[in-house]
């Protein structure tokens, strides 16, 4: 690695390996510090999700984030099918503060770029406003609660 280079890099999650760390650091994240329950983080869409995934140089999962997109992410955009959704983003205790969170947000755009998506909506944790806010998304609707904790829909156009 040379001076000043960035220690992570992101990619799609498409082998297996790669899967079962996205899945691993949203057990981390999610159920283990944030106490949603296990039966409600994974869902039938983990099948058909982009699914994207930080590593530092040796391998070793940073974070995961996922779309939905199309009709998996209809509930989520209103219906609209040039929207996507993106979720479960998630870093590692150890790996915050390293931009790792916004590499995956962006790691994500791109992939919806790729599918011809024209924006992508998610559902802040409402702590979480201020970082999407500073990625361009911006909050519309009221806030509701998902998995108990208070969530507002933003989007950002591509």
């Amino acid at each position: 690695m040379t001076p000043g280079s960035t220690p992570y890099s992101t990619r799609r999650a498409l082998a297996e390996s790669d899967l079962a760390a996205c899945f691993q650091v949203r057990k981390d994240v999610f159920v283990g510090e944030q106490q949603v329950p296990e039966e409600i983080e994974y869902d039938a869409h983990d099948a058909t999700a982009v699914h994207v995934l930080a590593v530092d140089e040796d391998g070793c999962a940073l974070g995961t984030g996922r779309l939905l997109h199309g009709e998996a992410a209809a509930d989520r955009t209103g219906g609209d099918h040039t929207v996507g959704s993106l979720g479960r983003l998630a870093v590692t205790r150890a790996a915050r503060g390293l931009g790792v969170g916004a590499a995956l947000v962006r790691a994500v755009e791109e992939e919806a770029r790729t599918l011809g998506l024209a924006a992508v909506d998610l559902h802040a944790q409402t702590h979480a406003l201020g970082f999407y806010e500073r990625l361009g998304y911006t909050a519309y609707g009221p806030e509701f609660p998902d998995a108990g904790m208070p969530h507002r829909a933003m989007r950002r156009a591509l």
